[in-house]
């Protein structure tokens, strides 16, 4: 496909650099650099990065713009939204006190508890639990794996400091207590609820619902540098930006990625969101049309977490197609440029395809790049199956082994 440059698609920068081209329909994904920002995020990055400035004054600057995005009493930034779930846990654990700041984690006191649903305890890149025991905190388990009582929530707050509330598409989508009365109980018993919202659109709903500190990431749908929101009651934001004097030494966010994340809120405020979903849309439209294939099936859902956007889920009968979702997931990956889908469910037999990070001229570059691969499934079906299926549940952590193997 290298040689279709008819569509437009800058490729310089990767050309350049000795780089992989890359079509992200993936998502919002890390390991695939987050998402991309404008000329305009770009620009306020760079601004800061010959200056000198005051940080807690540039952090003061994005409470101001958190708190309006938000509806917070305050916020800051650090390096990620996992950062912030560990920062938020250890600033409920110490407070204002730097002694207990400097005890963490090996020293967190005997109320150290944080009571999370065991539905929610997924991996998202890394476990859950473990930003919950970076700060010291003990994991009380509420529940079972897809059901949560409310008398099991009143036990797991026995000597808890906090609860977490994860709104995730990678968490258990039934059986979990929603969030007003996860906060209802927790409150009863004086035990602040952080919600940790990474990737979600609704910046203000989880506190409008009773949260007591919301965490989201920076640089998803918001499409800033890498970062992470902090974002909710004064007293808690502060003991949690007091973190930096000990374990956030090791999150710390730099001024450039502050600047650059401020831009992003702020532009989201001005953002014309209809005239994005409509741009999504045509694009879902496009490749719903290619995928009118034998063996294929091509339907629009909404998201699992009710964010205002909508991907095309591909289902592949393989007697019919030739090759099974996971082998045609891979072959789009050996593309040139590769395509990157969302196949975290092929053995489900479908893949997703995601709108939200498309630069000009790869909509249509995906819409040529569907009949080309899911027409011809011999080339699909040399993949080795199991392969290809161990490379969906495995695939994140291998990429790490073969890092310069």
């Amino acid at each position: 496909m290298r040689k279709n440059e008819e569509y437009g698609v800058d490729w310089n920068w990767h050309d350049a650099n000795g780089l992989d081209r890359v079509v992200n329909v993936s998502g919002t994904m890390t390991s695939l650099g987050g998402s991309v920002t404008s000329a305009r995020v770009a620009e306020a990055t760079a601004a800061v990065m010959p200056r000198f400035v005051k940080m807690h004054d540039l952090q003061a600057r994005a409470s101001e713009t958190i708190a309006k995005l938000t509806g917070a009493e305050a916020g800051f930034l650090t390096a990620s939204a996992s950062a912030g779930i560990t920062l938020a846990i250890a600033g409920c654990l110490t407070g204002l006190d730097p002694a207990k700041v400097e005890a963490l984690p090996l020293e967190p006191g005997p109320d150290n508890g944080v009571a999370v649903q065991m539905g929610h305890l997924c991996e998202y890149g890394a476990p859950v639990a473990q930003a919950v025991a970076l700060a010291g905190g003990k994991l009380h388990i509420v529940g079972q794996s897809t059901l949560t009582r409310d008398y099991q929530l009143e036990a797991a707050l026995e000597g808890a400091c906090a609860a977490l509330y994860v709104v995730s598409h990678h968490v258990v989508d039934y059986g979990m207590m929603p969030l007003d009365r996860f906060v209802e109980i927790c409150h009863a018993k004086g035990v602040p609820v952080i919600v940790d919202a990474a990737s979600e659109y609704d910046l203000a709903g989880m506190l409008a619902k009773g949260a007591d500190i919301a965490i989201y990431s920076g640089h998803k749908f918001l499409s800033g540098p890498t970062s992470g929101i902090v974002a909710g009651r004064r007293d808690l934001v502060r003991a949690a930006y007091l973190q930096n004097i000990g374990i956030g030494r090791g999150m710390k966010i730099g001024k450039e990625s502050i600047a650059g994340a401020i831009a992003a809120m702020q532009q989201w405020l001005e953002r014309d969101h209809a005239a994005v979903r409509a741009e999504e849309t045509r694009a879902l439209e496009m490749w719903q049309a290619a995928c009118a294939l034998p063996g294929i099936t091509a339907l629009p859902l909404p998201d699992p977490t009710d964010n205002p956007l909508e991907r095309l889920r591909v289902f592949v009968d393989p007697v019919v197609a030739g090759a099974s979702a996971a082998q045609f997931a891979v072959a789009f990956g050996r593309l040139d440029p590769p395509i990157v889908v969302r196949g975290h469910e092929v053995e489900k037999g479908y893949f997703d395809l995601d709108p939200c990070n498309l630069t000009p001229g790869q909509a249509e570059l995906v819409r040529d790049a569907l009949p080309q691969v899911l027409s011809t499934p011999a080339e699909a079906a040399k993949i080795d199956q199991r392969a290809a299926l161990s490379d969906t549940r495995n695939g994140g952590t291998q990429s790490y082994l073969d890092w310069l193997a």
